[in-house]
Formats: structure tokens, sequence, C-alpha cells
């Protein structure tokens, strides 16, 4: 896949930050309306593909490199799982706290009393509990795992073309 033509790389370049904010919206909004770390993951992954195909494999990989990629997504995984057992570590921190693996808790006073200073007045973020940080976690995984899949593949393709 080579470079397309500038008009295509204009248009590229303006709705690229339009289309990020779109899926970041929809990781932090997961909550609260449809979509999550999955759908929003999906639309961050597109803007890249649509930066691919305007620009290239080449100059794509040369600017991201697949091992970064995946460093992006093992960090989502371990920031997901490291989530589902933050509720057994309050359990043992705090007696009061009735939490298991994966339970949905709401970060307040009794854990960490911050929280509640910075979003006072505010929509609090701790209104979810820790599903929005899941949300980004997911989101982080699928944004670096369905671009790797593209970009590997779109690069193979280009190889084996001979171009």
């Amino acid at each position: 896949m080579s470079g397309m033509s500038r008009i295509v790389k204009t248009i590229t370049n303006v709705a690229f930050p339009f289309v990020m904010i779109y899926g970041l919206y929809v990781i932090a909004h997961g909550h609260l309306t449809p979509g999550g770390g999955f759908q929003g993951g999906a639309v961050v992954a597109s803007g890249l593909a649509m930066i691919l195909v305007a620009y290239g494999s080449i100059w794509v990989v040369g600017k991201v490199k697949e091992k970064h990629l995946s460093v992006l997504e093992s960090l989502g995984a371990i920031g997901f799982i490291s989530l589902a057992f933050f509720g057994i570590l309050l359990v043992y921190l705090y007696s009061s706290f009735e939490g298991t693996f994966f339970s949905n808790f709401l970060i307040g006073q009794d854990t960490i009393p911050i929280f509640n200073e910075i979003g006072k007045g505010l929509a609090n973020i701790n209104t979810a509990g820790i599903i929005p940080l899941m949300n980004f976690a997911v989101g982080l995984k699928v944004i670096a795992g369905l671009f790797v899949i593209v970009l590997v593949m779109a690069y193979s393709t280009r190889i084996k073309e001979g171009k």
C-alpha cells in the first residue's frame, strides 16, 4: 500500500483528530452510554487504519514499531487483570470492604479520600466504580491489537507485491 494523493492526506489530517477524540469519548463514557473499551478501541484503530491507507504502510512502519504496539497491548491486559485483582486486595486491606475478583466498587472516602475532593461539584468519575478504568484498559488492548493486525497485513502485502 503506497501513499495516496495530497487531497486524501489532507482530509486524513483533518479527520484524524476528530476520530481519535470520538473513540476516546466512547471509551470514557462506556459506563453511561452504549459503547465502552472495545467499541471505542475499534473506532481509534479505524482512525489509525485511515492513516495507514493515506500514508502507506512503509511510512507507518517507519513511525510505529510492532514491538511498541505489543507493549501497549500487554499494558492493557495487565491493567485489566490488575484492576480485577484490586477488589481482592481491598478485602485484605480494609476489613469493612466486601469484594471479590472483578468486583465493581466505588472509590470513595473510605478508600482514597482525595478523589472526593477532586470531584466536588463535577460529574464524579467515581460514580461508576472501576468500570471506566477497565474500559480504558480494554480500549488500550483493542487499539493496539487491531492496529497491529491491520499494520502487519498491509506491510506483508506490500512486501509480497515487491514494491
